[in-house]
């Protein structure tokens, strides 16, 4: 699990640098021929079908490991908040759980909807491109929805910390010296890919307002 975890984190850097192609002005040419690139060059195809299988395994491992915890320990515990544990590890099953539906949403108003060629189109010196950014745009103008997306970035960042931190320590790499280094890495990985997906959402959101 902390293998698939730490390749997600990779995942995620990627598609958050990658989705900041919405913040250009230049109406969403970059983002929609980014996102043609992303689901056209072979290479990256075949790594983005890698990406869902390891979702998947990675969602599977989770809820087996929240079942073995739950069946090792069949009757709850008078004190249920273990000394030193973090809200997040012990909310990982729940904040695992709104992330999955968040994932299923998003891939459902945006990735389904581009695969079965439902989105409207728009020509690029000749060449034709899904015109994801109208689809996104038209999502992130709705105040509601960028506020679901906003409280599943939070579940994520619980998620993300904890889990970039415990992956070391599962894999043994723990060291007076170094088990700092790597904490204080977690989290500026995870300012940085929440805050870069947070900006996303708002931007187009006070853009839309103005």
């Amino acid at each position: 699990m902390s293998l698939t975890g730490l390749f997600l984190c990779t995942f995620l850097i990627v598609h958050m640098s990658g989705n900041l192609a919405l913040l250009k002005n230049d109406g969403g040419r970059s983002f929609n021929e980014y996102a043609k690139f992303m689901t056209s060059f072979p290479p990256i195809k075949v790594v983005s079908y890698v990406t869902y299988f390891f979702i998947l395994l990675h969602t599977v491992q989770g809820l087996m490991i929240t079942l073995q915890n739950r069946k090792s320990r069949p009757v709850k515990y008078a004190v249920t908040k273990p000394a030193g544990a973090s809200l997040a590890s012990r909310n990982m099953a729940v904040l695992g759980t709104v992330i999955l539906l968040f994932l299923i949403g998003h891939l459902s108003q945006f990735w389904f909807r581009m695969k079965m060629g439902t989105l409207n189109m728009v020509d690029y010196n000749g060449v034709a491109h899904t015109n994801l950014y109208e689809a996104v745009t038209l999502a992130f103008s709705n105040p509601l929805i960028v506020i679901l997306y906003l409280i599943a970035l939070v579940a994520l960042g619980f998620h993300l910390l904890h889990g970039f931190q415990s992956a070391f320590r599962t894999l043994g790499l723990t060291h007076s010296k170094y088990t700092p280094i790597i904490n204080t890495v977690g989290w500026v990985f995870t300012a940085i890919v929440i805050g870069g997906f947070a900006i996303q959402p708002l931007f187009v959101m006070f853009k839309s307002m103005g």
